[in-house]
């Protein structure tokens, strides 16, 4: 147990202090007694008795006090160091999901769908992108977030499985995909931001937030032209590199096949300072992934912090309660606050 504010303790004899230095308490000449009740000289009694009950209150306010002010000084229990994996890499993955990702891709001596390979080898590439943040956008007519940038990756491949063709439509918007990357990426890039603020300016928080600033990924995956969307694939590379969003692209289809814009997917890699890539069958674009892998390396840096407890309403509760105590005795007439800096604690009206 530690204490948030130690100097709060120096606080701790100033009502004793104050006791010592202020005159007694007055008394009333023609008071004929100071105790509590005649009951006190019963036959009995013993004096020993009497002294015990007259130390109550002077008791209960030191310890009142003492509470009081160890609550003030925001005692707090700090648990063991806790490791966190830290990676300052966000990466999303776009998928085009029009319909011609039903058309077929080589896979050793049969076909399947290129949406089918496209699912298989990117799950294998997501599961190894232990500490990273992984979103996926899946885009046609229209783009759209199916999974925020999470450290879930179970949760990210498993909506990747459930991505269906045609959902977005059948066109393909490839610069309404970028734009909406670089919206998500901006937004988590905010967070992170402020997040650092809140810590001390070390050079750790420093190169922290260098590291936010610089390891954005964004992996898009296409098998035709860009011909639906608000924004052109090359106006919003443009504003992807002007945020610092490194773009790879992947042109997936058959040999010779005149669907793809392989031009463009170059200019956006080109201008984003990324790499683009051609898959003609399942075997490429497992080697694309697996090169990604290398080019955009998992970090493993590791973060620790210690959880800390806040305890300072213990003793305040016990404070309270003493306090009410307290003001009961004070109710009842059992002494008076001025007696308490006296050396007259227990009193009794004049009858």
């Amino acid at each position: 147990i530690s204490f948030l504010w130690p100097w709060v303790f120096a606080a701790l004899p100033l009502p004793f202090l104050l006791r010592w230095l202020l005159p007694a308490a007055k008394q009333d000449r023609d008071a004929a007694l100071l105790v509590a009740d005649l009951d006190d000289f019963r036959v009995g009694e013993d004096r020993t008795s009497i002294n015990t009950r007259s130390r109550w209150p002077l008791l209960l306010y030191s310890l009142a006090w003492i509470c009081l002010v160890i609550a003030a000084a925001r005692p707090q229990w700090t648990g063991d160091a806790v490791e966190l994996p830290v990676s300052g890499r966000d990466l999303m993955l776009a998928i085009d999901i029009s319909k011609s990702m039903d058309l077929p891709i080589r896979h050793n001596l049969r076909s399947v769908s290129r949406i089918t390979a496209t699912k298989a080898v990117a799950s294998a590439f997501i599961e190894k992108r232990v500490g990273d943040r992984i979103g996926l956008i899946l885009f046609g007519d229209q783009a759209y977030v199916q999974s925020p940038l999470t450290f879930d990756r179970t949760t990210v491949d498993i909506l990747l499985q459930e991505a269906v063709t045609g959902l977005a439509g059948q066109a393909t918007a490839i610069g309404d995909a970028i734009g909406l990357a670089v919206k998500r990426l901006n937004e988590q890039q905010k967070k992170q931001r402020e997040v650092a603020l809140q810590q001390p300016a070390t050079d750790i928080a420093k190169q922290a937030d260098k590291h936010i600033s610089e390891d954005r990924v964004l992996i898009l995956l296409t098998d035709g032209v860009s011909n639906r969307g608000e924004i052109s694939p090359l106006k919003a590379a443009e504003l992807a590199a002007s945020k610092g969003l490194k773009i790879h692209t992947i042109g997936i289809g058959n040999r010779g096949s005149r669907e793809l814009d392989e031009a463009t997917l170059r200019q956006i890699a080109r201008l984003t300072g990324g790499q683009y890539f051609r898959a003609y069958n399942t075997t490429d674009l497992q080697e694309i992934y697996e090169l990604l892998d290398e080019l955009e390396p998992v970090e493993k840096d590791v973060k620790s912090y210690r959880p800390i407890k806040a305890l300072f309403y213990l003793p305040l509760s016990a404070s309270f309660i003493l306090a009410a105590l307290l003001a009961l005795l004070l109710y009842a007439g059992q002494f008076s606050i001025s007696a308490l800096f006296g050396k007259n604690v227990f009193h009794s009206d004049r009858s």
